[in-house]
């Protein structure tokens, strides 16, 4: 009898072991590997912005020279900068694109002007030509970053969220190198840099047809009503038996909320003001760290101790790709705010080898590394935390009824702050010397320290409505 009740009381217990595997599959993290393809495409508008930023790094002299304003700084530099303008402009009405259209037609949208910009640029018989083509390109460079930054979040499982936000900023750095490496042939070959801007029509053109395969973000189905789409954008991206827990957590924050009812005053100075603020203020503190006048102005500094400028690119270059791949490996074991912080501590210590370089204490190569060493050891650090961070976290804390148009926002912000420091620093460096302009970036990386101490939240591995019910009570308190 004994015995019988042991066996039974075994079989009981079994069964209801499994009953409880049964019901925590559901719970198991979802496997990377299947929205991993999906990332990896919208990452390609990511190798499109860096491609097009370093694209008339090598090629400016022999552009000049064949479209007849060599010599002339003011229309070198527009050449450079115009597409700051056009991505700003694209930058300010992504949010909308991308809540009105949904982010797959987004990617798409963002591809067309790259495409059409890239063949005025390459057939441009004049300087208005290639400034009308390079506007056409920045409007897509500014409609790219944040629609990928909103599309891997929303994607992505919690579990490696960060290291696919980091994988956009290692496609930004291979788009960058790639330029270079493509333009290095066009002081030598005459006409060369036409066919550099011919190439960036090939990911363009990728981009466009293979988002026609990738799911659609699950979360702006779900807003627009689309719940049996949703249910199948799920499916693709985290597997069949994780639809359902997707779906329960979804509805717990988005449930109701049409961002159509969401007006641009209540994100400038509404209940949206505290997380715009957030936002606005950390890609502020980013690019017043200076780090857009280092990537612009590296070569010049490398060219005065005698390193050649595609030396000093390729050095800047592996640095970048570097750190991302750190903050790839890191994102999600250490967390995006350890890395802001030691990214930006990082950048403050390497502002400090800058301004020790330049003073009257150094002199002769120990200037030389301090200078050349501070700079690359400040490209190091901004890769693997304030480059690839900001985007990332402000995609993940931003409630989902705004988040696209917010973003929108907070990278207009960014924009404009990025062309007043690329606009003003040689000015700058001439009024005041490299000393105190350094002084003051640094300063800069120091307050940002503070900034993200008090107001940055942990994101690391919580789902998007656990990150919204976290702020939601952090803001009662």
């Amino acid at each position: 009898m004994r015995g019988r009740q042991r066996v039974a009381s075994r079989e009981h217990i079994l069964g209801h072991d499994k009953d409880e595997n049964l019901v925590r599959i559901p719970n198991a993290k979802p496997s990377w590997r299947c929205s991993l393809r999906h990332v990896i495409v919208a990452s390609l508008s990511s190798f499109l912005y860096g491609y097009h930023i370093g694209v008339v790094n090598e090629t400016l002299e022999s552009i000049s020279i064949d479209l007849g304003f060599s010599g002339n700084t003011m229309a070198e530099g527009l050449v450079v900068s115009i597409c700051l303008g056009g991505a700003f402009i694209g930058s300010l009405f992504s949010g909308w694109i991308a809540d009105g259209v949904g982010r797959r037609r987004s990617f798409q949208l963002c591809a067309l002007p790259m495409i059409i910009g890239a063949g005025m640029s390459a057939t441009a018989k004049t300087l208005w030509g290639m400034l009308l083509g390079r506007l056409f390109v920045g409007t897509g460079m500014g409609l790219g970053p944040p629609v990928a930054a909103l599309y891997v979040t929303e994607v992505s499982p919690p579990a490696v969220r960060g290291a696919f936000g980091a994988l956009t900023q290692i496609a930004t750095c291979l788009g960058l190198m790639g330029s270079l490496f493509i333009g290095i042939p066009a002081k030598e070959i005459v006409g060369w840099w036409r066919i550099c801007f011919w190439v960036s029509v090939i990911p363009a053109t990728m981009l466009a047809l293979f988002m026609e395969i990738c799911a659609e973000s699950p979360h702006w189905l779900f807003k627009r009503g689309r719940t049996i789409e949703a249910e199948a954008a799920f499916e693709k991206l985290l597997g069949g038996v994780h639809v359902k827990p997707a779906m329960t957590e979804l509805s717990k924050s988005d449930r109701g909320d049409g961002s159509d009812s969401v007006k641009l005053s209540e994100l400038i100075y509404g209940r949206y003001f505290r997380v715009m603020f957030i936002g606005s203020t950390l890609f502020a503190l980013q690019q017043l760290s200076g780090i857009n006048a280092v990537f612009y102005f590296s070569s010049t500094v490398f060219e005065s101790f005698g390193v050649p400028s595609d030396i000093a690119n390729s050095c800047v270059g592996v640095c970048n790709l570097l750190g991302s791949v750190v903050a790839m490996i890191l994102m999600d074991k250490l967390g995006r705010k350890v890395l802001l912080l030691g990214s930006f501590l990082g950048m403050g210590l390497s502002m400090g080898l800058q301004v020790i370089a330049a003073s009257s204490f150094a002199s002769g190569f120990g200037s030389m590394y301090l200078s050349v060493g501070g700079m690359l050891l400040f490209v190091l650090s901004f890769a693997f935390g304030a480059g690839p961070v900001p985007s990332l976290i402000m995609s993940e804390i931003l409630p989902g009824n705004i988040r696209a148009k917010a973003m929108a926002i907070c990278l207009a912000v960014h924009w404009v702050i990025n062309f007043f420091v690329g606009l003003f620093f040689l000015r700058l460096l001439e009024l005041i010397g490299a000393q105190l302009l350094y002084s003051i970036f640094g300063s800069c990386c120091l307050i940002a320290v503070v900034f993200v101490k008090k107001y940055i939240l942990e994101t690391k591995g919580k789902s998007l409505q656990e990150i919204e019910i976290a702020l939601l009570a952090q803001e009662a308190n």
